[in-house]
């Protein structure tokens, strides 16, 4: 059954793929991206990779389709097409192809023991994470204690990508055209006067805002964590802005807040490493957060992912904000 279902997603992603490239129209172009990521977590729910397919149907199916949406606002809504045609894209992508087809023949069978991966440090986070930190979600250990450093380098890169992208939304060229205000209303007012989806939307919002609260703060023991809770919070916001209006969204998530509060995240995850050096600990060592190291191990995963939390919604709320209360081409 696995493998049909395998088997149905991989040719549908294929389908998906060759859709996005060959339309003309980025509205649907767009649509197809977010079924493109949605078959895609699916794929890796198959495989038994739940978080991945959370953050994936969360991310790529969710907040990156809405962000697209936004974009077009800004553009025409049909793809300029090139007179004339060229080879090297043609060639690097068939290249590429046939290096991906070599590389993925030599991958080990899927759950094979004796595969490199299982023989290396995957024995010893399965083996003990149950004695040293004591939660049944081994890829959250990973990710939030055993690589706690590379998940901070993780959210300041997001940190830092989202200040990248403000800046660039924030520049204003010489030559400007500034809408008028009747367009400028038209433009952000939303879905006002569609009844059934802001009655719809509405009844959508609380649940995503509850299903964040539970993939933040039970990350622990199943599927989540602070990446998959932020992109479920800041879709929230954005079906908000959706419905009610980009001007609204905005008000209600000022971007000078929104900044202080990415920060905040940011601070707070490099404040628990700083933290643990005081208490005489190494960095990001949370056994000594607790008289007890396990509870210690736990309080400092807990915090930890609220900042990568706190950081990762706020971002995509100010690039969302940014993205669709822009005025000007």
């Amino acid at each position: 059954m696995i493998t049909v279902l395998g088997l149905f997603t991989l040719s549908f992603l294929a389908i998906a793929a060759v859709a996005t490239v060959q339309s003309r129209n980025l509205f649907v172009a767009s649509m197809w991206f977010g079924i493109f990521s949605l078959m895609m977590a699916s794929n890796f729910f198959i495989l038994d990779a739940a978080d991945v397919a959370l953050t994936e149907a969360a991310v790529g199916a969710g907040v990156s389709t809405v962000l697209f949406m936004g974009a077009l606002s800004l553009t025409a809504e049909h793809e300029h097409v090139q007179e004339k045609f060229r080879w090297l894209p043609l060639i690097v992508l068939a290249l590429l192809f046939s290096v991906l087809v070599a590389a993925s023949v030599e991958q080990p069978r899927l759950g094979d023991p004796l595969a490199p991966v299982h023989q290396h440090v995957a024995p010893f986070y399965l083996s003990e994470t149950p004695k040293l930190i004591d939660i049944p979600n081994v890829v959250t250990a990973v990710l939030a204690s055993f690589r706690g450093f590379d998940t901070l380098g993780e959210v300041l890169v997001v940190f830092t990508a989202g200040i990248g992208v403000l800046s660039v939304l924030g520049f204003r060229p010489k030559k400007q055209h500034r809408l008028s205000a009747d367009v400028m209303a038209e433009k952000i007012r939303g879905l006002q006067h569609h009844a059934i989806l802001r009655v719809v939307g509405k009844l959508i919002i609380p649940l995503l805002m509850l299903f964040g609260l539970l993939v933040q703060f039970h990350g622990k023991y199943s599927p989540g964590g602070g990446f998959s809770a932020g992109a479920l919070f800041a879709a929230a916001v954005m079906l908000y802005g959706i419905l009610e209006g980009a001007d609204r969204s905005a008000k209600a998530m000022p971007q000078d807040w929104m900044l202080r509060l990415a920060a905040l995240g940011a601070t707070l995850y490099t404040g628990v490493g700083i933290a643990c050096m005081l208490l005489g600990g190494d960095f990001l060592d949370y056994n000594v957060l607790a008289t007890n190291p396990v509870d210690g191990q736990y309080l400092g995963i807990l915090l930890v992912e609220f900042g990568v939390g706190l950081t990762v919604t706020t971002v995509l709320i100010m690039v969302f904000n940014a993205i669709a209360n822009r005025s000007t081409y």
